[in-house]
């Protein structure tokens, strides 16, 4: 009972700070406040983009693991994470994730196993996520700014490895097969680790998006589909026998 009146406390506190939280962003504001708001909104911003570029430009050729934030490292999908960045550092790539625990953490281990360079791109987050042990030290960065975070894992990645994950990983996924599709970035690799997983959604794009013609069933190409680490990392290499390594901007 009393364990039932302390969630009952919490969530009704939770509630009203998300309440502050959002008259808060509301608030009547006049334009010099506004004005100045975005002045430092943009200099923050640009702050951002000088220090991904900066170290990221050093870094070489990477790979980028994408994947839930919550899967342990007892889980089947962080044990096949780790080993396919394990691979991907002994075939020559760098390794960059989130920074952060579950998939993240098993890809930045994986790399630092294999003693290649494991790079983390970090977020603050309202549960102040941190970055994971395994990331060089001089290879973590912490962004405020998702969209900036973004546009490095696209511009310094020669491929992405997508893990199963959930609206974080499908962001990812969706927006670089977007950004190829309308050609605002060159192609690179794009590999979807779990073919059960995977299942439901790509029946989806395929019955409805290419049924109704949202897309095109050429895009489906963009996509490559796999169960193994071997086959991950062999789609990257097969690519990379036929294109020369280059930046994807």
């Amino acid at each position: 009972m009393r364990s039932n009146k302390k969630q009952l406390e919490e969530e009704i506190n939770q509630a009203i700070e998300e309440d502050k939280r959002i008259q808060q962003a509301f608030k009547n504001r006049d334009w010099s406040e506004i004005k100045s708001s975005d002045s430092w909104t943009i200099f923050k911003t640009m702050s951002e983009f000088v220090e991904g570029f900066e170290k990221l430009a050093k870094i070489g050729p990477c790979v980028t693991i994408f994947g839930s934030a919550r899967v342990k490292s007892s889980h089947a999908y962080y044990k096949k994470a780790e080993e396919i960045a394990y691979q991907l550092v002994k075939h020559g790539y760098g390794v960059i994730t989130g920074g952060g625990p579950g998939i993240m953490e098993a890809g930045n281990r994986g790399a630092n196993r294999a003693g290649g360079k494991s790079v983390g791109l970090n977020i603050y987050l309202p549960h102040e996520q941190k970055g994971n042990p395994y990331i060089d030290p001089d290879k973590l960065i912490t962004f405020d700014y998702f969209f900036v975070r973004k546009v490095m894992f696209v511009k310094y990645s020669q491929g992405f490895i997508v893990m199963p994950g959930g609206f974080g990983t499908l962001d990812e996924l969706t927006e670089a097969l977007t950004l190829i599709q309308t050609k605002k970035i060159a192609r690179f690799p794009i590999v979807m680790v779990g073919k059960k997983f995977w299942s439901g959604m790509l029946d989806w794009i395929r019955k409805v998006l290419v049924a109704e013609k949202m897309i095109e069933e050429s895009d489906l190409e963009l996509i490559n589909v796999v169960d193994t680490p071997e086959e991950a990392v062999k789609v990257i290499d097969d690519f990379y026998s036929k294109y020369l390594l280059s930046p994807n901007f």
